[in-house]
């Protein structure tokens, strides 16, 4: 109930306010539209979640894991289903640098719709070097996303790179 509650608040905020300051959006929205510097606010906050409209998807490329939502509405139940999903486990993707990533809007064209071409709802998720490593037709549950993320050579190029500091 908590995170239904959750999901609808986010995509309340997704309608009701195009652009959010981004203090704001790194302060107490999970869910950002940012017209300034996304990478400086995901940095900032690394559990926001960045609105596709206007973004360059190549301000990530070797900075962080884009996970890309897609529908063609923010009513998809999919897509309702999917933000709830990752919004609940922010934290632990925030660990493994993904920054996610939402586009509703077909008709706005933006780069990342044309780049991957969704049709309705899709789930992607990309490798630091820009790669796609994965499309899913339905929502993903972060635990599945953590292992596919964790078997990737950078990432774990990552985590053995941190033993060796905790060492």
């Amino acid at each position: 109930m908590m995170k239904t509650v959750f999901a609808i608040a986010c995509l309340a905020t997704l309608s009701a306010a195009p652009v959010l300051a981004q203090a704001e959006a790194a302060s107490t929205d999970p869910v950002s539209n940012l017209a300034g510097d996304p990478v400086a606010a995901w940095n900032a906050d690394r559990t926001i979640f960045v609105d596709a409209a206007g973004l360059d998807l190549d301000a990530f490329k070797w900075i962080a894991r884009p996970v890309l939502v897609f529908a063609d509405s923010p009513n998809d139940p999919q897509f309702v289903q999917q933000i709830e999903l990752l919004a609940a486990r922010a934290e632990e993707l925030a660990l493994r640098d993904v920054v996610v990533i939402f586009d509703t809007d077909p008709a706005g064209r933006s780069d990342t719709r044309l780049r991957l071409r969704p049709r309705g709802f899709m789930l992607a998720l990309m490798g630091k070097d820009g790669a796609i490593k994965a499309r899913k037709p339905s929502p993903w549950d972060v635990r599945e996303l953590s292992r596919s993320i964790d078997k990737m050579p950078m990432r774990q190029q990552e985590m053995q790179d941190r033993r060796g500091v905790d060492q």
